[in-house]
């Protein structure tokens, strides 16, 4: 079969799953704004922008002010001629903000779990990895080839029980704190704990952390990823550690070494938006997006709040039932999500006004059928 027969067979295959996806265009500058393909007017409940910096204009100044100094790319990898002032000061920042010794970008979250899990995994390593880690985890973890042990959700009893048979190996453990379909948090304290008994290294991904839990790893062997692509609102990710860690990840991640560094307007934009989430305002939107949540789902610990419907159909329906009245809210489906476990992932951001989350609630309290699950 000719490669050409074998993407159409492949894509003919997705198409009768009924799992076809393509991307929408979203003509917007925060939560409301134009859908592709008629244009419609909508609110998107479906951004990863929880504390509404993208476009806030300080943050959007910075990034025009780095374009006008530095150009649109940085050329190069940093470890050639891509290294600009900002790229240094925001390292610093993040640093900082971590209460970490040291830290370093990468232009993606997913290069910088990569970066991560193949500086430090290998194959006299056992890796053992929650079952609901991000993608980016498991690919780290596969380009890793050392030996992968996935213990259940949330679980330290499996997990310690994994670690008891590493036998020799040195053992690192990794874990969301935040679960990106979920919203759910890890038991991050006992899992430090345990991982400190042990003498394994952890590493925590805080992507979506924006509302905690804020851990205190002073004194756990521990290296910490997060994104500025969510609460920071802008493009790229960040490990933060030990000297020694990010030092070793800087000389040996090859999602560090072998790309262009990110562009001095993200880089920029990234950092005003952290000096904004570390001020008194920051504080505000935290405490506007908290409101938000207690709105749609009370105690609930993150801005992502799932919507189990179980069937993928139910799913689809559901988030066209809410599409025909304004509110963009995607149905998520397998592969994204176990079987049966189809949902509407809502996400709330601090840009939300009141009244467009109360037209959410109400939407959500009026789908047909029985009400779908927490």
């Amino acid at each position: 079969m000719s490669w050409a027969g074998w993407a159409r067979r492949e894509t003919d295959r997705i198409r009768a799953a009924g799992r076809w996806r393509a991307p929408r265009a979203f003509d917007a500058t925060g939560p409301e704004g134009l859908l592709a393909p008629d244009g419609r007017r909508v609110v998107s409940f479906a951004s990863n922008d929880y504390l509404g910096l993208t476009a806030h204009p300080v943050v959007v100044a910075a990034a025009h002010d780095a374009l006008d100094r530095w150009g649109a790319g940085a050329g190069s990898a940093r470890l050639v001629v891509g290294a600009r002032p900002v790229h240094d000061e925001l390292e610093h920042e993040l640093a900082a903000w971590r209460a970490a010794e040291r830290a370093a970008i990468f232009p993606t979250g997913f290069a910088a779990n990569l970066g991560v899990m193949t500086t430090f995994a290998g194959p006299d390593v056992l890796v053992c990895s929650d079952e609901l880690n991000h993608a980016s985890i498991i690919d780290g973890c596969r380009l890793s080839r050392a030996e992968i042990a996935v213990y259940r959700h949330a679980d330290v009893e499996h997990l310690a029980s994994l670690l008891a048979k590493r036998g020799s190996r040195r053992a690192l453990v990794v874990t969301d704190t935040v679960f990106s379909m979920d919203g759910d948090v890890a038991p991050i304290d006992e899992i430090a704990a345990l991982s400190e008994q042990e003498g394994a290294l952890l590493v925590v991904d805080e992507a979506h952390a924006v509302l905690g839990p804020h851990p205190d790893l002073d004194g756990v062997q521990a290296v910490r990823v997060g994104t500025l692509s969510k609460t920071l609102g802008a493009l790229g990710g960040f490990v933060a550690g030990g000297a020694d860690h990010v030092d070793l990840v800087v000389n040996r991640a090859r999602s560090y070494i072998f790309t262009t560094a990110p562009t001095p307007a993200d880089t920029a934009a990234a950092l005003a938006a952290l000096r904004i989430v570390t001020s008194p305002e920051g504080a505000e939107r935290v405490a506007t997006l908290r409101a938000h949540v207690e709105r749609v789902r009370p105690g609930h610990p993150s801005p992502i709040v799932p919507v189990v419907c179980g069937d993928e159909r139910r799913a689809l329906a559901a988030a066209a039932a809410l599409l025909e009245r304004g509110l963009l809210v995607p149905a998520i489906r397998p592969p994204t999500v176990p079987e049966g476990t189809s949902r509407l992932r809502v996400a709330l951001s601090a840009a939300h006004t009141r009244a467009q989350v109360d037209a959410l609630v109400d939407a959500l309290r009026r789908l047909p059928g029985e009400p779908p699950a927490a």
